[in-house]
């Protein structure tokens, strides 16, 4: 009997977790516009990839690594592990014996299975390298999951204490090591590559564990996102630059949507008059739901402004081409209906309802990852609404009763005066980018070293690099590519040089 009241008691606790989560995404704006390599909402319509999954999928072997809960303590409870997840395929790897290369991918703020087939960069040529992949699962997330279940995972602030991204570098470091024990392959380099938090953990990975991986290649890391080193605007400044580029006239329409959204908001009946207009699943509690629910889109849009679609373009073409006789909130909603498709009814809460990964992401934003993004002045097409970071800290303490670092990135990892302090030590890193990405705002985009580069293109959009290659990938993304992959092949090439002058 008790243990079914702990039992009821435990999941009372979660519930209003999960509530004071929903309630806090439905009436605070999103201090971090969603990371991630690929959209994880309504846009995601990928086109098939030259390598089909099912292909890619036959080569993968699954193994699970028993995982050192800190690496930085030594009290007993310390030393308890977790079961974590990485995936290897063998299919074109020269072999220890030759040093064949290890590629390696750093799973991010999502479980590992979409990465798999997503992220193609390494499938795409472990062929030429003869390279052995190794996709890692990011602890917390998937299959990844410490005290055994999501359930105790998120339990409170004292087991999600252990989730931050010194503790998941750790985790990498140590399952290459036991791989390359395993396989007798010590002599094999290792090229470590990221997408977005992903990529800003293996620029990290490269400065604190320059003896496992030889190289970096780190795609759209907003490394510069932290402690004020990036404007707050920068993010939606770019998203703002990548409508007014598609069109001008939707530009101006969504810039001046929201004052007439608070406008009709404002009358009697008027949340039920923007509920019919946009056809919500709901009846409108505010104005801001609506508000934040569009801009979610938009960024999403440019964020993920990748060929051949183009969805910024989508939205654009759907607001330019409505009756010029419609009103300008008709013409937002003929741009949703474009983007999102035509359904029964719009749901504005759809990115809001917390999942496993939305809770354990929550929990890093709230303790180290603050990225002060906001749109702060007239400057752009949204309405000004600056990150406060008194709101935010006190959001957190309310969720977990941990106050944010915000600080703690740029003394752990550093940041500030990076070309001075990176030229000095720093080597065989890639900061790759598209500056169509408004998480380019907060990217590395000038050389540092001969050996710390920056490889960009003007079209790109969020980490589109290291994602699967199609026939349809423009010229500027095939020779962004190739850029990428003759610059890892100078870093193999000189260490063999040196591996064979040591021998």
């Amino acid at each position: 009997m008790a243990m079914n009241y702990c039992s009821l008691s435990y999941s009372l606790q979660l519930i209003s977790f999960l509530f004071i989560i929903l309630l806090l995404s439905c009436c605070v704006s999103a201090a971090v516009p969603r990371l991630g390599p690929v959209s994880r909402g309504i846009l995601r319509k990928p086109e098939p990839a030259a390598a089909a999954s099912e292909s890619v999928s036959k080569d993968l072997k699954t193994f699970f690594y028993h995982q050192t809960l800190d690496h930085f303590n030594y009290r007993p409870e310390s030393y308890k592990t977790f079961r974590q997840r990485y995936v290897m395929n063998f299919r074109h790897w020269g072999g220890a014996k030759s040093s064949s290369p290890i590629l390696a991918y750093f799973g991010a703020e999502a479980p590992l299975d979409g990465d798999l087939s997503d992220i193609g960069f390494l499938n795409d040529n472990a062929a030429r390298f003869n390279a052995l992949l190794i996709y890692i699962e990011h602890r917390y997330y998937g299959k990844s999951m410490p005290f055994g279940s999501p359930k105790e995972a998120m339990r409170n602030a004292s087991t999600l204490g252990y989730l931050n991204s010194a503790q998941a570098i750790a985790d990498y470091a140590a399952v290459l090591m036991h791989v390359k024990k395993k396989l007798s392959a010590q002599n094999s380099p290792v090229i470590v590559i990221g997408g977005s938090y992903g990529g800003m953990l293996a620029s990290w990975f490269r400065l604190k564990y320059p003896h496992v991986a030889l190289g970096a290649l780190a795609s759209s890391a907003p490394i510069l996102y932290f402690d004020g080193i990036a404007p707050q605007i920068g993010y939606y400044s770019i998203v703002t630059k990548d409508f007014k580029e598609a069109s001008e006239g939707c530009y101006r329409t969504i810039r001046k949507s929201w004052s007439e959204i608070d406008r009709i908001a404002s009358k009697p009946n008027g949340l039920s008059i923007l509920s019919k207009r946009f056809n919500t699943c709901d009846r409108l509690k505010s104005s801001f739901e609506l508000k934040d629910y569009l801009d979610y889109l938009y960024a999403d849009a440019a964020q993920y402004n990748e060929p051949p679609t183009y969805p910024v373009s989508v939205v654009c073409k759907g607001i330019d081409r409505a009756s010029k006789r419609t009103g300008t909130l008709d013409r937002i909603f003929h741009g949703l209906v474009a983007i999102a498709g035509k359904r029964s009814c719009y749901d504005t809460n759809e990115f809001n309802y917390p999942s496993e990964e939305s809770l354990s992401w929550r929990w890093q934003t709230c303790s180290e990852i603050v990225m002060p993004i906001g749109h702060a002045t007239n400057d752009t097409m949204f309405q000004p609404e600056p990150f406060n970071l008194n709101s935010f800290i006190k959001d957190c303490n309310r969720l977990y009763k941990v106050s944010p670092r915000p600080h703690w990135i740029t003394t752990y990892y550093g940041g500030r005066d990076i070309k001075l302090i990176l030229h000095g030590f720093a080597s065989n890193i890639i900061f790759s980018n598209g500056l169509r990405d408004p998480y380019s705002s907060g990217g590395v985009l000038e050389n540092i070293s001969d050996t710390v580069v920056a490889v960009y293109t003007r079209h790109g959009s969020h980490c589109l690099d290291i994602l699967a290659a199609k026939k349809s990938d423009p010229h500027w993304l095939v020779m962004q590519r190739k850029r990428e992959v003759e610059i890892i092949k100078g870093w193999m090439d000189k260490y063999y040089t040196d591996l064979a002058n040591r021998q």
